[in-house]
Order: structure tokens, then sequence, then C-alpha cells
């Protein structure tokens, strides 16, 4: 089941007063809308696509820790009383979104405790986003969280079918190419996925939830339960 934008909680006088200060802009590719440690000038809203947040090593390696799509926000410091993040958050499928500058951020939120009230709801969702990928990566198995994390993608997704490569896949689990080529293999011969040039397709949704650990559904759980819908 796709996800949306949280409905409710936020009156519609003061969507009203917010939408003039929102820019719609692009969001390409491998875009980075904030590096590690460096001030944030701006939260975004995706409205397609999805955006990867990156934990990076001293040694330059790099595993993703979360994905934000259309249900939430990039820029969560900003909204907890920082000005920066320790992560990288980095387009990994292109879309668009709404960009409101940092300033403008703080004045919504004194402006409307609902809107505040609504995304702090939506970062305790995340949180438990990222705590169950850190248990998931380690204790179970890479197909069982390959499994996870392409229903995390399908779950942003418009269609079953994603632009991805297994070396973009190595970097989002943090395990060798070769590891992740071997459990898309396995699923692609279970019918599960397909893989060709580039893209990933969903052909069994069913049978990838079977097969997928029990971290995807408490986290979908707990979107639900924190934001009103499955997630």
């Amino acid at each position: 089941m796709p996800l949306q934008p949280p409905a409710g909680g936020t009156p519609p006088a003061d969507l009203e007063w917010l939408r003039p200060r929102l820019e719609r802009v692009e969001l390409g590719a491998r875009k980075v809308l904030h590096a590690p440690e460096e001030p944030l000038d701006a939260v975004h809203f995706p409205e397609s696509g999805w955006i990867s947040m990156l934990a990076t090593l001293e040694n330059g390696d790099a595993a993703e820790v979360g994905l934000v799509g259309c249900e939430g926000l990039v820029g969560l410091p900003l909204l907890l009383g920082a000005d920066r993040s320790p992560f990288e958050a980095m387009v990994q499928s292109e879309g668009t979104g709404l960009r409101l500058p940092a300033d403008a951020f703080q004045e919504a939120l004194e402006h409307s405790p609902a809107l505040r009230t609504l995304l702090l709801r939506y970062a305790l969702a995340f949180t438990a986003q990222v705590s169950q990928t850190a248990a998931c990566n380690g204790r179970h198995h890479i197909e069982q969280r390959l499994a996870r994390w392409m229903l995390m993608a399908h779950d942003r997704s418009v269609g079953d079918s994603f632009p991805m490569t297994h070396e973009f896949l190595s970097l989002m689990l943090g395990v060798r190419r070769a590891g992740v080529t071997v459990a898309a293999g396995a699923l692609q011969r279970a019918g599960l996925i397909r893989y060709e040039r580039g893209r990933m397709t969903i052909t069994d949704r069913d049978g990838l939830e079977a097969g997928a650990c029990d971290c995807y559904p408490i986290v979908r759980r707990e979107y639900g339960r924190l934001l009103g819908k499955a997630g």
C-alpha cells in the first residue's frame, strides 16, 4: 500500500498561510539536500520520489539509515531545535518537493501548533524506522533485508517499477555488491522481483512481504499508529 502525505491535524487556514512560502523544486537523482554537519538552510517536503538518509564513516563507507518519501520531511533537526544533521540526505529516486527556508519553517511552527504536533509525530515514526533498520542490519539475513528495503521503496514509488542498481543497493544495505547480486538473484528466481537494465520491478508484493523479516510490518504499524495510516 503506497504511503500518502499525513492527512488532518493541520487546520486549513494554517495550510493556506503556509502555501505561499513553499517553493516547488525538482529533486534530481543523487542530488544532496544536505551534507553531514553542515548548517541546514531549509526543509524539504517530498511530493514524489524518495530520499535516503546516509551515515558516512571515517573511511568513506556509507550506509542508509532511513528513507523519506511523501509521508515526511527532510530537515528534522530544525524541528527539534538543532541546525545540522550527522547524516547526508541524498535523493535516491527523482521527483519533486516543496522547499521551505529554515527561518520560514520556524515561523510556521510558531504560527501553527497543530503543524508542530503533526511533524513531531512524524519524527517519532522516523526514529522508529531508523532504530528498526539498525536492528535489522545487525540480525537478519541479507535476503530478508533486501526484501524489506524493496517494500519500503515500493511504498514510496508510483507504480511497481523504479530505477535501481546493485551498486546503489550495496550502499543502501551496507554490504558488498556481490552479496546484493546473490540476494537479488534469489528473489528474482523466486518470482518476487524482476531486475533488468538498472530497474527493479516488484512482481509479487505478497510474496515479497512473506520473504521479508518482521522489521517491515513493525515500522509500518508504527507509522499507522502515529500518522493515522499504514506506512
